[in-house]
């Protein structure tokens, strides 16, 4: 007789980059080797390829290709959240006083944080309006890195996020042309035109929580939890 399969329950989230209700699943014994295996490597390719994996095999209805950064670390706590324990304790070094102050946090008061001036529309002139999308993942994993930050990629990240030029009667998207030609367009638009499109990718929706406590000196201080820090803790 052959072992029963367990049935795994669904649940289900509203992205934060685009409002879509997606389903998934939390973690089995195979996503935490693959999560394991991530944190002990201290890797940070590595770990971008199992966040990948670990987003792949429990998303039921989306692919991972389609979430900006934002909704992927929005998704991973609440597989978390769902697969081990909403309350999450760990240890952080005060940078002070060296001491180990012992933090809690609770997964469900993780929000991600909009700025108000963010937009990813930017008008160029008075005809045309230039659409950004939000980078993947994948754009940006050689800016997770700071030993691998150079000004030519972070320039790259930000014209990769190039979507579309639309007026009232046209819409030109840019995966429809070749790199010379898009790059020959960029090269074309005016300073501030950049400006804007740095001040985007600058004021991205973002994952931030901060956690108050006080150390053995009697300063109030906080531990900033960002970014997918949030689920490598």
């Amino acid at each position: 007789m052959p072992l029963p399969k367990i049935d795994i329950p669904l649940y289900e989230l509203v992205l934060p980059s685009n409002n879509k209700k997606v389903k998934y699943r939390p973690f089995t014994v195979k996503e935490e080797k693959i999560l394991l295996t991530a944190q002990e490597s201290k890797d940070t390719p590595q770990m971008i390829i199992s966040i990948m994996q670990i987003i792949n095999n429990c998303l039921v209805d989306y692919s991972v290709d389609d979430l900006a950064v934002f909704d992927i670390e929005y998704v991973l706590i609440n597989i978390r959240s769902k697969s081990v324990d909403n309350n999450l304790e760990f240890e952080i070094e005060d940078p002070d006083t060296k001491e180990r102050i012992k933090l809690s946090m609770n997964l469900s008061n993780v929000k991600v944080i909009k700025d108000e001036r963010h937009t990813n529309k930017i008008k160029i002139g008075a005809d045309y309006t230039l659409i950004l999308k939000y980078p993947s993942l994948d754009m940006l994993s050689d800016m997770l890195d700071p030993e691998t930050v150079t000004p030519e990629k972070t320039f790259e990240v930000l014209t990769s996020c190039i979507d579309k030029l639309v007026t009232e009667e046209e819409v030109f998207n840019f995966k429809d042309f070749t790199k010379k030609e898009v790059d020959e367009f960029i090269e074309s638009l005016h300073g501030d035109v950049v400006k804007k499109m740095k001040d985007f990718f600058d004021t991205i929706p973002k994952i931030r929580h901060e956690i108050p406590y006080v150390n053995s000196e009697g300063k109030e201080k906080s531990f900033v939890v960002e970014g997918l820090q949030s689920f490598f803790i």
